[in-house]
């Protein structure tokens, strides 16, 4: 069964309408606290609203999801690394992480992405995804993960999500409506040039869409890029290399040891050590083995030729002499 698109499908607009409504929310939470202004994110989800728009009826339904997200972090308000502005809420934590981390993570808390769908929406294979995860959780002072920050990032990223006040609602609404409408019929034709001007050729619509696809990777893949590089911490004049030692702590005594009497049931030779008497016999059986298997060929059975055995001729043959030996 092939993934479902809206070029055959009747219900094309109200299909858009639908998902663009039920993550509305989430993705207007994700821009704010990625850019860390609301007006700003606002103005990229109106922008990913409508680059998703014109491109949803050429995309499967199954792959909706990660396009809209990576529409949304190529937009230039969200691709532009900057400060945070200063919390004392438990979203204080987002501006200690990184701008690409920080996109990692929000992705899961905010827009609730698996690890497939987020790794796509940033380009970068899931071992990368993981990774940046890694490097946005909250760290205490030992260098450890610490759950309970993560927790209440988690938990006030929700309550930022179900709390939008119903003006903020209102207008992501009507941001929907307007990305949702036709472009306008003149909009649709280039505008016819009076004068041609020369050496400048308008481009082809297909080259034009190329061009723009080719620059949303781009985009895209320069957003990947900080995944893999850190900048450099401020370190004060004169500080020598930033290495924490941990001191280990004392081993501990075993719990317990074996005594004598577990100690001997245990040994691999225990049979050996039961059944003292024969020990001499144990220690040669290799030796026993042989010679009985000698025995056993030594009294295999004569031939019988009419009704007279005929004694077996031995089939070790005499050793030869030579004349010197006479």
């Amino acid at each position: 069964m092939t993934s479902r698109s809206l070029s055959d499908a009747s219900g094309a607009p109200a299909a858009i309408n639908a998902f663009l409504r039920g993550i509305e929310r989430r993705s207007a939470v994700f821009a704010e606290l990625q850019c860390g202004n609301a007006a700003a994110g606002d103005a990229a989800l109106a922008a990913a609203m409508r680059a998703f728009h014109a491109g949803a009826g050429r995309t499967p339904m199954s792959q909706w999801p990660q396009r809209f997200w990576g529409l949304l972090l190529a937009t230039p308000m969200l691709r532009r690394a900057q400060p945070l502005p200063a919390r004392t809420d438990a979203l204080a934590a987002l501006g200690r992480i990184g701008h690409g981390p920080r996109a990692a993570l929000l992705l899961r808390l905010a827009a609730g992405l698996g690890e497939a769908d987020a790794a796509a929406a940033l380009g970068i294979a899931p071992a990368t995804y993981r990774l940046a995860l890694q490097r946005a959780l909250p760290r205490r002072a030992d260098g450890g993960a610490d759950a309970e920050t993560w927790r209440a990032l988690a938990m006030a990223v929700q309550s930022a999500i179900r709390t939008l006040p119903p003006q903020r609602l209102a207008h992501l609404a009507r941001l929907r409506e307007t990305a949702l409408q036709p472009a306008p019929a003149g909009a649709m034709r280039a505008p016819r040039a009076t004068a041609p001007t020369a050496g400048v050729r308008a481009l082809p619509s297909r080259r034009r869409t190329l061009a723009l696809g080719a620059s949303a990777t781009l985009c895209v893949a320069a957003l990947a890029a900080t995944f893999l590089w850190s900048p450099p911490q401020p370190e004060s004049p004169g500080a020598g290399p930033r290495i924490r030692k941990v001191s280990l702590p004392e081993a501990e005594a075993p719990a317990a040891r074996y005594d004598a009497h577990t100690a001997l049931l245990s040994d691999r030779d225990f049979e050996l050590l039961l059944d003292a008497g024969d020990e001499p016999v144990y220690r040669q059986l290799d030796f026993y083995s042989w010679y009985a298997a000698q025995a056993a060929q030594a009294t295999t059975a004569m031939p019988v030729v009419g009704n007279a055995a005929v004694p077996a001729q031995d089939a070790t043959p005499e050793p030869e002499t030579s004349d010197a030996a006479l």
